[in-house]
């Protein structure tokens, strides 16, 4: 019979503490408990947890220090913080300073033992998950990224696993996203973080120009070349690149791009030596680069060369929660020197109302342009136009249903409310934090709707039918 594996529970909280211990209990874990960071620390110097679940807010040490006290001395140690306070950075500092995961409270017992089977399967698998050398510390935050929806939590998660590596990354998005933030922490949370890191817009450059731009030239290579001169590339050495726009390149440049990533090595133009080169290469694109590759318009080998690890950001659409605190960062910095500027409840209303196509970098302009107008507080009129007449265009909330003609067959809304959270919990076989994502609220307005409209278990894997 296989030995129990060993957990530790640290929270402050005594009841979630054995709500824990029990879930994980039922599962085969034999749990042990802590009351406080400095309890832990005690425990963990006179035996060795396989796993640790550890609650950032704690009255003396945080979370944090347990998780780097972990990384110094227990390097094997799967450490997975639990917070009612997440947000992206949160996440994002977890997961590049080793952390298994980073789990958001409220929590189920389904997450529970996701998140228990997940460990389970690492363990036996006796994965590795490596830890960061980064030349940040834990929760300073010099980016400037807010948000805490499952979303875009998620992201950063995937960003803090791969960001001590030196793998490439393919970042993927639409406009106004973020993937040059994404890219900068990456940069800064890696081994890299005191080299320097190189933004370039890869479509802003002239074709005939790019290749000089990015590798360097000799005196003398072509008219207007004086000089010797170094590329990008070479400024960058022992830093990174980030390559934004890099399905706008052409189809000659890209061969010569492959060739320095696969051989670590660039010549300058009008040169026949070669210079070594030691860049970390993070690419983005707002399009979709495998069907750029289809249509013939961008290499597959380079493709695959920039695409070790795919990362998508989410559209801002996707992650309302995450419009008011960002607005109110924007308009922050806007009165950093002044009164603090404040927003009336009908101007916040439009803002997450609006679907923002041109997503944080649009809501960025409309609350830093309505931060200049107004008179200390952000008011409906001193949004754009656009925010403010924007109107909704109502689509069937259930797909497939077919449209009606007469008011008598026009269902009331809690019953298509009803119907279709009972859909999106069957497409995800029932797994509410999977179902929260998608239905874009966060667990416990899920499970007050699930009790609202009576969705029992036995309704999830059955069709939605017209009522």
């Amino acid at each position: 019979m296989k030995q129990a594996q060993r957990v530790l529970i640290i929270d402050d909280e005594p009841q979630l503490r054995h709500y824990l211990a029990q879930a994980l209990s039922e599962d085969g874990w034999e749990t042990s408990e802590a009351e406080s960071a400095e309890q832990a620390f005690e425990m963990l110097r006179e035996e060795h947890w396989p796993v640790v679940l550890c609650d950032v807010m704690l009255g003396g040490a945080d979370g944090f220090n347990v998780l780097r006290r972990c990384t110094a001395e227990a390097p094997q140690t799967k450490v997975v913080l639990m917070t009612g306070h997440g947000t992206a950075i949160g996440a994002l500092d977890a997961s590049a300073f080793g952390a298994y995961d980073y789990l958001l409270k409220p929590f189920g017992l389904d997450d529970v033992h996701s998140l228990s089977k997940k460990l389970r399967d690492h363990l036996a698998g006796a994965g590795t998950h490596a830890s960061a050398k980064a030349g940040v510390a834990a929760n300073q935050t010099e980016i400037d990224m807010v948000g805490r929806s499952a979303a875009f939590i998620e992201v950063m998660k995937q960003v803090g696993r791969v960001a001590p590596t030196n793998l490439a990354v393919l970042l993927a998005g639409e406009t106004g996203t973020g993937k040059e933030l994404v890219a900068a922490a990456l940069h800064r949370r890696s081994g890299r973080a005191d080299k320097p890191f190189i933004a370039v817009n890869c479509g802003a450059i002239p074709a005939e120009l790019i290749e000089s731009e990015f590798f360097g030239h000799v005196k003398g290579s072509f008219t207007g070349a004086d000089r010797n001169r170094e590329g990008l590339w070479e400024q960058a050495g022992g830093g990174t690149v980030f390559l934004d726009e890099i399905t706008e390149t052409s189809p000659q440049f890209q061969v010569k791009l492959l060739r320095s990533l696969q051989e670590g090595e660039i010549r300058r133009v009008g040169s026949n030596q070669t210079v070594r080169v030691d860049v970390r290469v993070v690419a983005a694109s707002n399009c979709d680069v495998e069907r750029e590759v289809e249509a013939g318009r961008f290499r597959k080998d380079l493709f695959y060369r920039l695409n070790a690890v795919s990362i998508v950001l989410p559209p801002l659409r996707e992650r309302r929660e995450d419009i008011v605190p960002l607005a109110r960062s924007f308009a922050r910095r806007v009165s950093a020197k002044s009164e603090p500027i404040g927003f009336s409840a009908e101007a916040l209303r439009l803002l997450e109302r609006y679907p923002w196509p041109g997503n944080v970098r649009e809501l960025e302009n409309a609350v830093v342009r309505a931060s200049v107008m107004c008179d200390g507080r952000i008011r409906e009129q001193d949004l754009p136009e656009g925010v403010r007449s924007y109107r909704e265009t109502l689509a069937l909330a259930v797909p497939n249903e077919p449209l009606l003609k007469s008011p008598n067959e026009w269902p009331p809304l809690a019953r298509v409310e009803g119907r279709y959270v009972a859909r999106v919990l069957a497409y995800t076989e029932g797994n509410k934090q999977a179902a929260a994502r998608l239905l874009g609220v966060d667990r416990k307005t899920l499970d007050r709707m699930i009790k609202r409209h009576q969705i029992a278990s036995s309704r999830l894997l059955g069709p939605l039918r017209a009522a």
